[in-house]
């Protein structure tokens, strides 16, 4: 039976979200800030990145701590989707920086508080029966992971407090619901001059376990603010972090 090669194409290329319009809108309501973008010529920077994994690792279960206006939430959401399987949480507490001052955030806008404007703001890119935003913060978060019976942590990106403490406090909790082949981004880990004033602890965070390299693959992205990419070699490695 001969096969219909431009049918197949047709339906190929429909399974994939990514088109002009939808990097517009990515770039108008996600607001990228940070990822390498280059909003003239429609290209994602490091939200790229974020797609590509999802669509490659195809994970089950992803986990986002903190953004802005949803960038790097939508991305990964659109591979999620593009796969046909998989959810992702979504931690943000929307403190502002206006509201809630420098010491809880740099950079919140508050953007996460009304539950039906987040709803909204996912469905314009299809992809909010995907997600399930969780306003707390991740030591909020963390303690009812279990009673909540959320799954492990295939793929997870790490974006909230900067401090040192904070970071590696999500790494580990990330960690310790991770599994071996579990991949970790850690956003902002080329932004020098907040760690030389100690707004910042992503790159220390990673000088420190790069040194574990029984238990993790390090590569960074110094283009932009950065982006960090762990993968965790060993199931047990949260035990020899903590």
């Amino acid at each position: 039976m001969p096969i219909n090669l431009k049918r197949d194409f047709i339906v190929e290329q429909e399974s994939i979200s990514l088109n002009p319009g939808l990097l517009k809108d990515i770039f108008s309501f996600a607001k990228p800030f940070g990822h390498n973008e280059d909003a003239k010529n429609l290209n994602l920077g490091f939200g790229f990145l974020y797609y590509g994994l999802a669509r490659t690792l195809r994970p089950q279960h992803t986990l986002v701590i903190g953004s802005g206006y949803g960038f790097s939430v939508v991305c990964f959401a659109l591979g999620i989707k593009d796969n046909g399987k998989g959810n992702l949480s979504f931690i943000d507490p929307s403190y502002s920086l206006l509201k809630d001052g420098p010491f809880k955030t740099i950079g919140g806008v508050g953007f996460w508080d009304d539950e039906t404007k987040v709803k909204s703001h996912f469905q314009r890119f299809e992809v909010d029966h995907l997600i399930r935003h969780y306003k707390m913060r991740s030591d909020e978060f963390f303690p009812l992971y279990e009673s909540m019976q959320l799954a492990p942590i295939d793929l997870a990106f790490i974006d909230g407090s900067h401090a040192y403490k904070d970071v590696r406090y999500d790494f580990i909790k990330v960690l310790e619901r991770s599994k071996k082949n579990t991949y970790i981004l850690l956003h902002d880990s080329n932004i020098y001059i907040r760690e030389i004033l100690q707004h910042s602890g992503v790159k220390k965070w990673l000088n420190t376990i790069t040194v574990f390299k029984e238990f993790f693959e390090v590569i960074d992205f110094p283009f932009s603010s950065g982006v960090a990419l762990v993968r965790v070699r060993k199931a047990t490695a949260w035990k020899h972090v903590s």
